[in-house]
């Protein structure tokens, strides 16, 4: 179980490392937004930072 814990805290900083690179400051708020949404229970918020996401991920394309 810590092992599935490390690998799993491992990638989701990777991911936010690559959304930072990538996307700069907007990317992180929304990547932060989008988590705190989650672990908060708060679709409004998570759902803002989702669709930041996608924007930004669209723009990129």
């Amino acid at each position: 179980m810590p092992l599935i814990a490390v690998v799993v805290a491992a990638l989701a900083i990777g991911f936010e490392q690559l959304v930072q690179w990538k996307y700069g400051p907007m990317g992180i708020i929304a990547f932060v937004a989008l988590t705190v949404g989650i672990k908060a229970r708060n679709t409004m918020i998570g759902g803002i930072g989702a669709v930041i996401l996608v924007m930004l991920f669209a723009q990129s394309g």
